[in-house]
């Protein structure tokens, strides 16, 4: 996507992280959400539809609570979120209400986009407020998520709500001006990366895995947010959020920050929602005649491809396979219950009635029910 399609993609999801929304976690900073509010809007009458993803609740509540370093335990992070997320959706709230714009609150947890009748509800909610022209303000429901299930990060949250509506744009607003080639905190000579391809392995070391003290992202989550994005053909922005008029400067076709774009075909909508689930139920080891299978023949998993099982999924349940090399080549929906898929592994697929006594599928995973993760 060049500067100029990007600068007319139609609609947009921007994420706000926790140090922008609460000044380095010392309160809301209401001054930067109604310049954020503002330049939406300007944007909103320009025709685009506007999707915002903002952390700050867990760090609101800190504030409130007199709380000064992030707590570990889950339910004082719980009741930190439940407390901010008063102040936060107040603040939007009232932001937008200068400029005539309805706000509305979509808190989301993993277990709502991973399965596959809550992630439609949720996709027409969605589309349903946008085209009210109403701006949904959308947060992981820290209330109640706990690590099993959580989405580990906003940046991540942000690409899998890109994937979901399939918008051209997520724009990650952060504290930095960019990604550089190397942390500028530590290496004077790095120099700031303007356009790439968005899944180069290179960003990745470029990006280290630095957070902060009030988030838990860092730049490492957002080139990994980059290239979940691109799955559905989106291209991502990285930028300063304390830039005079990002928003609309982007908007514009003005050079801004970072910009990794999305350069092959998106996955159609049941392969993106695969592809996009942040835990598998359980992961299956490849041989290398599977993963060719798969990977260059575009074929179906058989059970005699897999030599090794791990966690107790059920039939239908989403599972990640991997190489032997242990890297995750793909995902699927699989045919077969745990215990039932461990006495049927390196067996063809015609001793399957015999093992079990039944034979529901003669593979482990459809290619219908399979997406390549590139």
């Amino acid at each position: 996507m060049t500067r100029a399609e990007l600068a007319h993609a139609p609609r947009w999801v921007v994420k706000v992280g926790s140090s922008l929304v609460t000044n380095e976690g010392r309160g809301l900073d209401h001054a930067a959400v109604a310049r954020w509010a503002a330049e939406i809007a300007q944007l909103s009458r320009a025709g685009k539809s506007i999707v915002l993803v903002s952390s700050g609740a867990i760090a609101e509540g800190m504030q409130r609570l007199g709380w000064h370093t992030r707590p570990r335990a889950i339910h004082d992070l719980q009741a930190a979120a439940a407390v901010g997320q008063m102040g936060l959706v107040q603040a939007y709230e009232r932001a937008f209400a200068q400029f005539g714009l309805h706000t509305a609150q979509v808190l989301l947890t993993h277990e709502d986009l991973a399965d596959r009748r809550r992630y439609l509800n949720a996709r027409t909610t969605l589309t349903t407020l946008l085209g009210l022209r109403v701006i949904p303000i959308i947060n992981e429901n820290d209330t109640v998520t706990t690590d099993e299930i959580r989405f580990g990060d906003n940046d991540t949250l942000g690409a899998l709500v890109t994937n979901l509506l399939e918008a051209e744009v997520l724009v990650l607003l952060t504290d930095q001006q960019g990604l550089y080639t190397a942390d500028p905190r530590r290496d004077p000579d790095a120099t700031i990366v303007r356009t790439a391809r968005a899944g180069d392995p290179e960003l990745e070391r470029m990006a280290g895995s630095a957070g902060s003290a009030i988030g838990r992202g860092g730049m490492l989550t957002k080139v990994l947010a980059a290239k979940r994005a691109a799955r559905s053909g989106a291209s991502t922005v990285i930028a300063c959020g304390r830039e005079p008029a990002v928003l609309t400067r982007l908007a514009a076709g003005e050079v801004v920050g970072t910009t990794l774009t999305a350069e092959h075909t998106s996955l159609g909508a049941r392969k993106q929602w695969l592809a996009d689930h942040v835990r598998v139920a359980g992961r299956l080891t490849l041989d290398e005649g599977a993963v060719r299978a798969l990977v260059r023949d575009g074929k179906s998993l058989l059970p005699i491809g897999v030599v090794a099982i791990a966690g107790n999924f059920g039939r239908g349940e989403v599972v990640g396979c991997h190489g032997p090399d242990g890297r995750e080549i793909a995902r699927g929906l699989v045919n077969y219950a745990a215990h039932e898929a461990a006495r049927i592994v390196r067996r063809p697929s015609h001793e399957i009635e015999a093992v079990l006594g039944y034979v529901d599928e003669p593979e482990l995973i459809h290619r219908d029910n399979l997406v390549l993760l590139g």
